[in-house]
């Protein structure tokens, strides 16, 4: 169960990358990343921030890409969130396929 700052800190990291994600799409046209949901552990070291990635086919690239340079993101976000957290937490990122898994079951659907 996570306790209110755990919630609060969620939050704010998933409007704060998704920003960050935003400006950086804008230079790669095509391509949008939105990001689903983020979970802080108790200790609020880590956060696990989920990503949904458009066109989908482009999805391994992204996130391999993302994963290489989580430094330089986790720069970004402690600039905007530096004064509201003592600590920035170590991001880690995973694909979101939770839309194409919907996908996949109603296309099996409409098979039947």
């Amino acid at each position: 169960m996570e306790s209110n700052r755990q919630q609060k800190i969620n939050r704010l990291i998933q409007k704060e990358l998704s920003e960050i994600f935003l400006l950086e799409t804008k230079k790669m046209h095509g391509v949008f990343i939105s990001v689903t949901n983020v979970r802080v552990t108790p200790d609020l070291r880590i956060a696990h921030a989920y990503l949904s990635i458009f066109p989908s086919e482009r999805s391994e690239e992204l996130i391999t890409n993302i994963n290489d340079n989580v430094k330089s993101l986790r720069y970004d976000l402690g600039k905007r969130v530096g004064k509201q957290l003592r600590v920035i937490p170590e991001l880690n990122f995973h694909l979101d396929d939770s839309l194409d898994y919907i996908e996949n079951i109603d296309r099996l659907l409409k098979n039947d």
